[in-house]
């Protein structure tokens, strides 16, 4: 499915009939300079790489849920290419997120594509320049709704954290240098210093 847009008007939605997990991987091997993930609704949506600062940012992020995931040997931390095709049906990949040994190994046998047909038990989403909070909020929400047990929106801008679980409004952290994590990542703590100053 050939897509040429501008990049001055990504991001863009684009709407196409129901993809199958192959029909997906070939369309994203087409365009590989770009992020794309799939609503629920199946609009397709078309993402520029982000910012260096945002980089910079989600790296650091990576990097400490990679180093507490290695200490804490209980899971395993996806970065920001890894995605998941929810039980929605929306195709999602968010800036970090861990998944359990447990359900690792419940979906091993079912091939190694590029979308897991699963929800990560933590999700953590990292708003970038251009990202609306409102949309970002709407996305938070659908990772609960389809399984995660926590999950992160970080904003940089208002230096704040958003923190969302199962059955409970969010909860806004504001005037925070770090973040500890509960339920599937008890024990993790976020350095956020190197997020809201990552040229310092």
């Amino acid at each position: 499915m050939p897509v040429v847009i501008d990049e001055q008007y990504l991001p863009a939605r684009l709407t196409a009939p129901p993809m199958t997990d192959a029909e997906f991987e070939a369309f994203c091997a087409e365009h590989p300079d770009v992020f794309i993930e799939v609503t629920a609704e199946g609009e397709i949506l078309i993402m520029p790489p982000n910012y260096w600062r945002t980089g910079i940012q989600n790296a650091y992020i990576a990097k400490q849920l990679a180093i507490w995931a290695d200490s804490n040997d209980t899971g395993k931390p996806i970065d920001s290419s890894g995605g998941f095709r929810l039980p929605n049906g929306a195709r999602r990949s968010p800036d970090a997120s861990w998944i359990s040994r447990q359900r690792i190994a419940a979906v091993q046998s079912k091939g190694k594509g590029r979308s897991w047909g699963l929800c990560p038990e933590f999700v953590i989403e990292l708003r970038s320049e251009t990202d609306r909070l409102s949309v970002l909020r709407r996305k938070m929400r659908e990772w609960v709704d389809n399984g995660a047990q926590l999950a992160w929106l970080i904003d940089p801008e208002r230096r704040a954290v958003e923190v969302y679980r199962p059955g409970r409004d969010a909860e806004i952290l504001t005037g925070i240098e770090s973040v500890s994590g509960t339920g599937p990542v008890d024990g993790f703590i976020l350095d956020l210093k190197p997020v809201w100053e990552p040229l310092s």
